[in-house]
């Protein structure tokens, strides 16, 4: 079950080498926050079947407020960068 609710190698390539300034980049706040959003729209289709998995719905919060750190972050450094970042991702833009 824990392979569902996680991102493959491949995915996690694809996501490196779209937001990464190379290949080998997954450590940008951009790249962890791609990584992160794949992750969460995964756990967010999970729990629309399974409404009463409280221990994943606890992780699904603690990966937001990851998330959300590293927009903050990202918007502190770069508005413009992170303006595209959301936009990118289709996120809404609520810090």
């Amino acid at each position: 079950m824990a392979d569902k609710l996680s991102i493959s190698k491949e995915r996690v390539a694809e996501l490196i080498k779209e937001f990464g300034k190379n290949e080998q980049d997954s450590g940008s706040a951009a790249v962890q926050v791609a990584i992160l959003s794949e992750r969460i729209r995964n756990l967010t289709e999970h729990l629309k079947s399974h409404k009463n998995d409280n221990h994943t719905r606890r992780g699904l919060m603690m990966l937001i407020g990851k998330r959300r750190g590293l927009l903050k972050h990202i918007k502190e450094e770069d508005i413009n960068a992170y303006r595209e970042l959301i936009k990118k991702l289709g996120i809404r833009d609520n810090i």
